[in-house]
């Protein structure tokens, strides 16, 4: 797990529900988000953390009006359109962090449910989760959520810290006779928030909280999206491994029957939970995509043409949220390939010697996984990697016209 190095599993021990899915989990903790929080007795705690999650969320969108104001009044004066442009990632970040919290609050109990409904799914002893592949996704799920989450927070601590950082630096080694007073992030402030140096600290901190909260919303609704694709891809994997390998000529055909009986009803569970993923996430991807489209291409503007400083802050950027438009269509197509493979593997499995009935059974599921399980944002096809190409496609038509709006200036 990220930040805290575990020691590995043995051959013969098992790995809990709790630990594949403790990551998010803590890490949303951080900011006052608990999930489970209706089932805590300690009222106290429970109390903290949602006055501290309010807390941190008023103070994050009072910053985000000051960074829509700073927008309004640059792209209305004379300032060149870079300079004017400059926020607009951080606007549509903020955005995008904001409507994630706002669609899991809205979604909270459901996903909840989704978890406790998988957790009944899950293998528990130590041969079923090798016949499962536990260890494998545990794994693999654990490195691409550690890349994920250090590339975006690393956004976030190089914008809010860089500031600090070189003015320290500055002053304290290199003999600059003033302490540089600048933010991170472009804030229209009500109130001069640099004359002070009081003010300016309590301000700045202030700003860092914000991009704290903003980074961790923004990235953990994705990391439980992960979480849960991860299972049900085991599962649809499972599934196909185990019919694939199932020899029907070894088993009476009373045997055989209740065999697809038992995998027919545990293969429609899991399709049933997949589309409970989709109707949980769906929408929070769609506006995800569309903000990230606009964040790709300001990100991409700013890095054409501005200094050095701002080049290596703005490819921070960009390149976390083409990583996380990514991860998404890759755990969506992953989800779409290890769904269609239980048709594949219906197919091949040794269904010759077996009675009418099985065979009449196989077909139904073979139809079944023509239409794979998938995650559907509406206007746009199911999650899959063309989806990546598609919002890349989106992404440079806005690059292109704001490159000929700047340069035709």
């Amino acid at each position: 797990m990220l930040f805290r190095k575990r020691k590995p599993k043995g051959d013969d021990e098992t790995v809990t529900f709790d630990e594949l899915t403790s990551f998010p989990m803590t890490f949303y903790k951080t900011i006052g988000e608990d999930l489970y929080s209706a089932r805590d007795t300690n009222l106290v705690r429970r109390y903290l953390l949602r006055f501290y999650l309010v807390l941190g969320f008023l103070n994050f969108n009072a910053y985000v009006v000051g960074e829509i104001a700073y927008f309004i009044v640059h792209i209305m004066s004379t300032t060149t359109l870079l300079e004017a442009t400059a926020v607009a990632p951080c606007i549509g970040f903020s955005f995008m962090a904001d409507f994630k919290q706002f669609g899991l609050t809205v979604n909270k109990q459901r996903l909840v449910n989704l978890l406790d409904n998988l957790k009944e799914i899950y293998p528990m002893d130590v041969e079923s989760q090798r016949k499962y592949e536990v260890p494998y996704y545990q794994k693999h799920m654990g490195r691409v959520m550690n890349l994920f989450t250090i590339l975006c927070m690393t956004y976030t601590s190089s914008f809010s810290f860089y500031p600090a950082i070189k003015s320290t630096i500055k002053y304290y080694l290199m003999g600059s006779e003033i302490f540089e007073r600048n933010y991170g992030f472009h804030i229209l402030f009500p109130y001069d928030a640099e004359t002070d140096l009081t003010v300016y600290w309590f301000s700045y901190w202030g700003l860092a909280h914000c991009a704290y909260v903003a980074g961790v919303s923004y990235v953990c609704v994705d990391l439980l999206l992960i979480t849960t694709i991860t299972q049900l891809t085991m599962h649809f994997n499972f599934i196909a491994n185990d019919l694939e390998a199932y020899d029907g000529g070894e088993h009476t055909d009373e045997e055989n029957i209740t065999y697809l009986h038992n995998l027919v009803v545990y293969h429609s569970r899991a399709l049933e939970l997949s589309e409970e993923v989709n109707t949980i996430f769906s929408f929070l991807i769609l506006w995800n995509f569309i903000a990230a489209s606009l964040v790709i291409c300001f990100a991409g503007f700013q890095i054409t043409a501005s200094n050095v400083e701002d080049i290596v802050l703005y490819f921070i950027f960009f390149s976390a949220s083409l990583v996380q438009v990514f991860v998404v269509c890759y755990y969506g197509d992953e989800m779409i390939s290890s769904s269609s493979r239980i048709g594949h593997s219906a197919f091949n499995q040794n269904w010759l010697p077996c009675s009418t009935k099985y065979k009449r059974i196989l077909k139904f599921i073979i139809a079944r996984s023509q239409k794979p399980a998938s995650i559907r944002p509406p206007t746009f096809p199911p999650i899959s990697f063309n989806t990546f190409m598609k919002v890349i496609s989106m992404s440079y038509q806005f690059f292109a016209l704001l490159r000929t709006t700047y340069y035709g200036e």
